[in-house]
């Protein structure tokens, strides 16, 4: 099963370009994920379990990486890429 996850991540500190960035930067380097982002958010296509799970790791990885910060994700089943 395909699917297509928009996600965005609001850092709770003053300096909150840099861990966003950081964090596209970990998701494009998961191999098997189609990677857009635009000023707004991060959309992300690839198979279900695949992307489930490079949400998870880089998701942890920025929980302990810049501690509290906000994600709000919308989820879709099937590749929605335009």
């Amino acid at each position: 099963m395909q699917l297509s996850v928009e996600i965005s991540k609001y850092p709770l500190a003053d300096d909150y370009i840099g861990p966003i960035k950081a964090f596209i930067a970990r998701l494009q380097q998961e191999p098997e994920l189609h990677i857009i982002t635009n000023t707004m958010s991060t959309q992300i296509f690839g198979d279900y379990d695949a992307v489930m799970a490079a949400l998870q790791r880089c998701i942890r990885w920025s929980f302990e990486q810049y501690g509290k910060q906000v994600f709000v994700c919308k989820f879709i089943p099937g590749d929605l890429r335009p």
